[in-house]
């Protein structure tokens, strides 16, 4: 059986998910099972697998459920504007779609390009640009702080690391926004970010630096620069937008939850199990394309045919009731969530744990420089960006009391 001629399959999209998608997954569940037959952008079938055991076996498993996308056996039916190509591309020859040894080596490639970043650095960076963006909203007393402050910091921090100007920042951040979204703009987004990785590889060879593009030129695998610059997208779209959206949903959880409201005013202690909430409840990465099934098999009861199209349900998995039986409870400390994947195409560590840095960090010096923080509308009025992948506020509007801009004084 085919996910698109499975009973009622459901109608996978932005929209679906954007004000409930924990009721959305909730009743795929009661009306599916773990895994769900659902139709993409263009009636393009797939399985959504929202099972904790199931995506576990899925992920241990790199060969019957292979990253390889030449496998999928819909291409045929895939136009070249189809607005979901950048998140399931063909013949993409970065670390995604690489299998086998081959993947292990390029993986080795990120992690010492990724360990070689000095964390003290990282959080002076960190520090510094979100001082900065701090400095040019404080005045006001007024701010849109996912727009204006979330949005912004990760990707400042990241093209400071891998090599690019301060300056190009901006229109990579914009470029990287169009691409996940999934819309209309998603392809040209793909172009520029291409483009940009592009001169900055050509210009690292010529003259290499103290980045981790340099440091990935420098590898003795031999991989080619087209490699390199892909994996530079890859490291780009995966470090960036998931981190602000980690910022935006922790400091939205912060705002609206009493259970949280006593961080705003007694220090950081209850930051980092804030963000570890927001990991489990509210994962910035809610969905991914994909795994492809080598061979017929079989998955939570249903027939998975050769070729077919599996997408990870992160959110769904950390919301599985025979793993959060009280959904309710504070997770504390506990991080088996899915929300960095699992298996040999999980997050690497090192990339991990920058966003980590760039995210705690972005938060504290949010409420160190405002602590008096609030939301300046309901908190019912607030919304989310509609993409089935990426789970982040649209805004987040706050208040807080004027204060001067700190300058240069903490640079």
């Amino acid at each position: 059986m085919s996910p698109a001629s499975a009973p009622h399959p459901v109608h996978f999209s932005g929209p679906l998910l954007q004000d409930d998608p924990a009721g959305v997954y909730r009743n795929m569940r009661r009306d599916h099972g773990s895994v769900v037959p659902v139709i993409l952008d263009g009636d393009v079938p797939a399985w959504l697998v929202l099972g904790y055991r199931e995506l576990h076996q899925i992920t241990g498993d790199p060969v019957l459920f292979s990253r390889d996308s030449d496998l999928w056996n819909q291409w045929e039916n895939i136009p070249d504007d189809w607005p979901l190509l950048p998140m399931i591309g063909r013949k993409q020859p970065s670390i995604l779609y690489t299998v086998g040894e081959r993947h292990r080596e390029r993986a080795g490639m990120l992690v010492n390009a990724l360990e070689a970043v000095d964390p003290f650095e990282l959080r002076g960076y960190a520090e510094k640009f979100a001082d900065e963006l701090i400095d040019g909203i404080c005045p006001r007393g007024t701010a849109d702080i996912v727009g204006e402050f979330a949005m912004l910091l990760p990707v400042r921090v990241l093209t400071r690391l891998y090599g690019f100007s301060d300056e190009q920042g901006p229109a990579l951040v914009t470029a990287l926004n169009d691409m996940i979204d999934g819309r209309e703009r998603a392809l040209a987004g793909q172009t520029h970010l291409f483009t940009s990785m592009t001169d900055l590889v050509a210009a690292r060879r010529k003259e290499p630096a103290d980045d981790v593009a340099s440091r990935m030129l420098a590898d003795t695998s031999g991989f080619t620069d087209e490699e390199i610059v892909q994996d530079l997208m890859v490291m780009m779209a995966a470090g960036h937008q998931p981190t602000a959206d980690w910022i935006g949903n922790s400091l939205h959880l912060m705002l609206t939850d009493t259970r949280f409201a006593a961080s705003l005013f007694g220090g950081r202690n209850s930051v980092a199990e804030a963000m570890n909430e927001v990991l489990w409840e509210d994962t910035p990465t809610q969905n991914v394309a994909g795994r492809w099934a080598s061979r017929d098999t079989q998955l939570g009861g249903r027939r998975i045919r050769v070729g077919d199209m599996l997408l990870l349900g992160l959110q769904g998995a950390n919301s599985d009731p025979q793993v959060r039986t009280d959904g309710s409870a504070l997770t504390g400390g506990n991080s088996a969530h899915f929300s960095f994947g699992h298996g040999e195409h999980r997050c690497p560590f090192p990339a991990q744990e920058i966003s980590e840095v760039i995210a705690r960090t972005g938060i504290e010096v949010v409420l160190d420089r405002l602590p008096d923080i609030d939301l300046a509308v309901p908190a019912a009025s607030l919304s989310r960006r509609p993409s089935p992948w990426l789970r982040g506020m649209s805004e987040l509007p706050v208040t807080f009391t004027p204060t001067p801009a700190l300058g240069g004084s903490h640079t």
